[in-house]
């Protein structure tokens, strides 16, 4: 794994720790810190064996989303500028900086403290569960600078809270704490501030635990039915429920309760 400067990357066991390394700036997104995630997610996407992935941020802050100084003034200053062909490749890239996370093998787990805030945010839309620590804010806040979210809240968040209520966040650029986050399905729970990293290994074991080619299969049929419609989520679903019938997993987990002991997943 290389190293990086912005973020870092631990592996424990089956479980991965994305920390974002900033905490001087809050965590702030630069350019250098979209190329190192899209690194990461090059390194971490054919790996079966990861069981989950967890993402945090070093210090007091989640993140505060896209650097003001190297952001604003920069990439996007100069795709103002000079919209031509490389520039707006440039922009993909980064438009593009968090969809990895969702094309995983194995779940995600945002574990959000301090605050979220535009790029913040939508890194932790682009997981599969978010955990916030009391007292956390979030919003997108985008429109205030005159531009929209468009690293994936405007596809993830409808999905996840509802259109009526992900239109009122996105358009009108509101701040909302870990509560009401968790009140409208935004947060999969809130938890104490010094209890933050705990709860959020407590659920990436609970994830890690499960049968592997199940849970892929689950994801899969889940982001069909809203991508592709239900009929595509159906078929996908056969399709892996099949896969899953012609497991050695399948086959383990029935002799285990035959046996009466924890199965022992093996992902094949």
């Amino acid at each position: 794994m290389p190293e990086y400067q912005t973020i870092r990357y631990l592996r424990h066991d089956d479980i991965g720790t994305l920390t974002l390394a900033r905490p001087a700036k809050r965590n702030a997104q630069n350019p250098l810190m979209w190329q190192e995630l899209a690194q990461l997610g090059a390194e971490l996407l054919p790996d079966d064996s990861l069981r989950c992935l967890v993402v945090t941020g070093e210090g007091p802050v989640f993140s505060a989303g896209i650097d003001l100084v190297e952001g604003m003034a920069g990439l996007l200053t100069d795709f103002a500028e000079r919209p031509d062909e490389s520039t707006r490749a440039l922009g993909e890239a980064a438009v593009g900086t968090f969809s990895w996370i969702p094309d995983l093998g194995c779940p995600s787990i945002a574990a959000v403290r301090g605050h979220a805030y535009g790029a913040g945010l939508q890194l932790a839309l682009a997981c599969d569960f978010r955990i916030f620590a009391e007292g956390s804010k979030v919003g997108l806040v985008e429109t205030r600078y005159g531009l929209l979210p468009d690293m994936g809240a405007t596809v993830r968040l409808p999905r996840i809270i509802g259109e009526g209520r992900a239109r009122e966040l996105i358009l009108l650029g509101d701040v909302i704490d870990a509560t009401e986050a968790l009140r409208i399905g935004l947060a999969n729970r809130v938890v104490a501030d010094a209890d933050l990293e705990t709860a959020a290994a407590e659920l990436a074991g609970r994830v890690a635990a499960l049968p592997p080619i199940a849970v892929r299969g689950a994801r899969r049929a889940i982001d069909a039915a809203w991508y592709q419609g239900p009929e595509e989520s159906l078929r996908i679903a056969l399709e892996q429920q099949l896969r899953c019938l012609t497991s050695e997993d399948f086959k383990e987990g029935l002799q285990a309760l035959a046996e009466g002991r924890a199965p022992q997943w093996r992902g094949r």
